[in-house]
Order: structure tokens, then C-alpha cells, then sequence
């Protein structure tokens, strides 16, 4: 019999209780005063989880976000985190039960899709998460890095510091930042959070807005501080745009900066053309690809159905789910879209392949090759490649 409980908080002092457990698991030290003053702002009601025993033990929270799909749609989606179990509790189903409460709360309150990024890799699959956008980290060495002439010519960059430019953060967002599947709505919720991050910081935090003929194309966010072997550093955090001109005039911005040694550019769309802006590509240092989200597929007809797909011939997926039962079955997926059915399957999977598939982060060649997708019928493979297949690569772009 399990010796804990789990239920939803409601009172702020539990909230902040379970805020600072999240903060104990991740081995930081117990937020201030005034750091809960912003984050009691992001917390929703009723999205807080707590395991009890009758202490506090374990908590997980979600936020109420809008994702963009492939063709355009959006579907409403939770961003899971605060994710973390007591020292001393942990490997005691605590997480499991926390994990079941909040996926059936998904499920009753018609959330589509859930996302997460992980702290670790091995935890997430069993409850039918799978990695579903890639990105990579980026250094470029300034001080010889040089812009090809025939780079598009941007228009005007202005500076902001920290104080002016939370006040525009979310009309610049909201201007650049849903251009690819993948990418989420950043609702009043979430800036708060987004603010207190920036405000760790132990050096200042400025904010670069390009305008084109047309006004606000996109922005940047970052901060100068010292790096490895005492060259300075700058770190771009946020970086959104539009257009190729407000890429090419938000790098000739970067490459402005005085002072600045390397420009370390992270978590980057894969197919982000970076190297292609320079008379020497390899001024840009590929520093690591990793998984940037790790999507969980909420309502799998709904899902299908909202996404468009490629010219591939229709084929049956056979989706099982042991958590939320009711995903199970078989479901034809063509140009046409996608709805269940009962013809005999060409793919069996399980939701978590599910989910790698869905944004075209994995090809079903790939997951089949190793062993994630039992393949039917042979012929089918390819044809799911190119339905599931997207012309730019997914990647989310926001940390949560």
C-alpha cells in the first residue's frame, strides 16, 4: 500500500513550499522573498501537484500554453516542470504517482499535447514522453568572424536594459516568436518566471530589437561575463526574427560588440543557417546537439487530426498507451488527415515513439531501425517518413 498521497495545492504556502522542494531537488538554496513576489504571479490555479507523507515530498506543475503544429494549427498544450522528489524519497513510486495524477488531469481537462525538458534522460519515456525537437549550441569566435558581403543588408538595432525591456518582452515575442512547429504562445503566466530567471543574473541583462522597414522583425537577449581561459564571453539566451534580414542584422549587431572575445549562441534550431552568414564557416563551433523538448501526446486522435502531413500514401498506425488507455487503437493517417479505424495496421508503436514522431524530430526509418516501431508492413516505412516529414525542423525555443 502506498505509505504517500497526491493531490492538488491551493494555498501559496504550500505552492512555495513545494517551488522551494523543486529548487532543494535541483541542489539550489531556498528562493527569497522577493523572488516568489514574481514567480507567485506565473503559478496558475489549480496546475500545482504535491506528494504527501504527511510532509511534502514530491511536487510537479504545469502551465497552460498554445503550440504550433505543422500547417499551422494550434492545440492547447501544458508545460510540465517544477518536476522533483524529496532526497531520501526518491525511487518510491513518488514520481509515478505525481505523474499519473497530472497526465489524467491532462486528459479531463482536453489538454492536446504536454511538454517537458528533461534533467535527465532516462526518467521521462516510461510515462510516454520522447523527444520530439533537437537543438544545438553554437560558438562563434568574434574578433575574426566576418559577415559575407552578400549577407542580407538588416535595418536598425536598439539596446535595451533590463528594467525598460521587460515591459516589451511579450509584444516582441508575440511579433517574432511562433514562426515554427514546435514553437509555443507565451501567455501572461509565463513572464513573470522568464523575468526572475533574467534577474539571476550576475551580469546586466540587454535586449537587442531589429527593425525592418515594416517595424519589430526580431529580437535578442543577452549578457557579457567572463569565460573559459579569461576571454569575455556573450551569451545570447532569447533570439527570434522573422526574416533573413533581421537574422543577418541581429549577427551584425553580435559582431558589433566590443569587449566580447566569443559569442556562445544556445539551444538553435538544427537548420538555423549560422555557418552560411560567414566568409569562414568555421568561425562556428558546433559545441553539442541534444534534446531540447520532450513532447507527451495528451489526446492521440485529436493530435492526428490537427497536423497537416506530406503527399505520402495513407498508412494505419496501431498507438498504445498503458497510462491513458483511451489513446488505444488504430488510426489511418494520410495527406488527407488523420481518424481512427479498424483496417488492419501497416505500424504498431507506443505513444512515446508516438511523440518523437509527431514534429518530424525522427523519421519512423530510424525508429523502426531500432527497434521503437514494430514494422507490418514493409512498404509503409517511407511512406510515414515523408508524411510525418516537415520542411523546417521543429524546435520549441522557449525554457519553462
Amino acid at each position: 500500500m502506498s505509505d504517500h498521497t497526491v493531490r492538488l495545492l491551493s494555498s501559496a504556502d504550500e505552492q512555495r513550499g513545494a517551488w522551494n522542494l523543486f529548487r532543494s531537488a535541483l541542489h539550489v538554496k531556498a528562493g527569497s522573498d522577493e523572488e516568489w513576489e514574481r514567480i507567485s504571479e506565473a503559478l496558475q490555479e489549480s496546475r500545482v501537484f504535491a506528494a504527501f507523507d504527511p510532509e511534502l515530498i514530491g511536487t510537479v506543475r504545469a502551465a497552460d500554453h498554445e503550440v504550433l503544429l505543422p500547417g499551422g494549427a494550434r492545440v492547447p498544450l501544458a508545460a510540465v516542470t517544477g518536476v522533483g522528489v524529496r532526497a531520501g524519497r526518491t525511487r518510491r513510486g513518488v514520481l509515478s504517482a505525481l505523474q499519473t495524477a497530472q497526465l489524467q488531469d491532462f486528459a479531463d481537462r482536453g489538454v492536446v499535447l504536454a511538454s517537458l525538458h528533461a534533467t535527465e534522460g532516462a526518467i521521462y519515456g516510461r510515462y510516454g514522453y520522447g523527444v520530439s525537437t533537437l537543438s544545438r549550441n553554437l560558438v562563434v569566435d568574434r574578433r575574426h568572424a566576418r559577415l559575407r558581403p552578400e549577407a542580407p543588408a538588416g535595418g536598425e538595432v536598439s539596446v535595451f536594459g533590463l528594467e525598460q525591456a521587460v515591459l516589451h518582452w511579450p509584444d516582441l515575442y508575440g511579433a517574432t516568436g511562433t514562426v515554427r512547429p514546435g514553437m509555443i504562445t507565451r501567455p501572461a503566466h509565463y513572464w513573470p518566471m522568464n523575468e526572475n530567471q533574467a534577474r539571476r543574473s550576475d551580469s546586466p541583462v540587454e535586449t537587442a530589437v531589429h527593425r525592418g522597414p515594416d517595424g519589430v522583425d526580431g529580437y535578442l537577449v543577452y549578457h557579457v561575463e567572463r569565460g573559459d581561459a579569461d576571454r569575455q564571453k556573450l551569451t545570447v539566451f532569447e533570439f527570434h526574427y522573422t526574416n533573413p534580414a533581421a537574422f543577418a542584422g541581429l549577427w551584425r549587431f553580435l559582431l558589433s560588440v566590443d569587449l566580447v572575445d566569443d559569442i556562445s549562441v544556445i539551444v538553435r534550431p538544427l537548420d538555423e543557417p549560422v555557418e552560411l552568414l560567414f566568409t569562414d564557416p568555421r568561425a562556428v563551433k558546433v559545441k553539442g546537439v541534444e534534446d531540447e523538448t520532450w513532447l507527451r501526446v495528451i489526446d492521440v486522435p485529436a493530435a492526428l487530426a490537427a497536423r497537416t502531413y506530406g503527399p505520402g500514401e495513407p498508412v494505419v498506425l496501431e498507438v498504445t498507451d498503458p497510462l491513458l488507455p483511451a489513446n488505444d487503437g488504430r488510426y489511418r493517417v494520410g495527406p488527407d488527415g488523420a481518424h481512427r479505424t479498424d483496417a488492419a495496421p501497416a505500424l504498431r508503436l507506443d505513444v512515446t515513439s508516438l511523440a518523437m514522431l509527431y514534429f518530424g524530430a525522427w523519421r519512423a526509418s530510424a525508429l523502426a531501425g531500432t527497434g521503437r516501431v514494430e514494422v507490418l508492413d514493409d512498404t509503409a516505412v517511407s511512406h510515414v517518413d515523408t508524411l510525418f516529414g516537415t520542411r523546417r525542423a521543429s524546435w520549441c525555443g522557449t525554457f519553462f
